[in-house]
């Protein structure tokens, strides 16, 4: 299974936590655990790695995250974004700032998971967001850091 399937559990946990609290290595072994049950294709142990990883940065820096995706929308506050537009949105942030993955990458990955997990006008609010992010806290080409 891909780093997108890893994208999408690390997603689910976050929203999860977001939504009605709990222990990040709980709800993400629970998630795993779920995935197997219901015949989901296994992650692989580098991909399993890939989506603690992106939950434990989310989180280690959700105030930095949350500042930068506020820093962005001031006309939408954090608690007044939708929890899954929030999630993908941190999820991406930090990808971007935490990772060596390429924010392109990134943001793209968000957008399609907006498309499955966001209403209609998620994934143009989330990809305005995550652009701006990319051209000023990046320090990629294309970006004025």
């Amino acid at each position: 299974m891909s780093r997108s399937a890893a994208r999408d559990i690390a997603f689910k946990v976050l929203f999860q936590i977001d939504l009605v609290g709990g222990e990040s290595e709980k709800v993400l072994e629970d998630l795993l655990d779920y995935s197997l049950e219901e015949g989901v294709e296994v992650l692989q142990e580098q991909h399993r790695a890939f989506a603690s990883d992106l939950v434990y940065n989310t989180l280690r820096h959700l105030d930095v995250i949350d500042a930068c995706i506020s820093r962005f929308s001031p006309e939408w506050s954090i608690d007044r974004m939708a929890v899954a537009d929030r999630n993908l949105m941190r999820l991406a942030v930090a990808e971007m700032l935490y990772t060596d993955i390429d924010s392109v990458i990134a943001i793209d990955e968000a957008v399609e998971m907006a498309k499955k997990y966001g209403d209609v006008d998620s994934k143009g609010f989330i990809n305005a967001i995550l652009d701006k992010i990319m051209e000023e806290c990046t320090d990629e080409p294309g970006s004025r850091n």
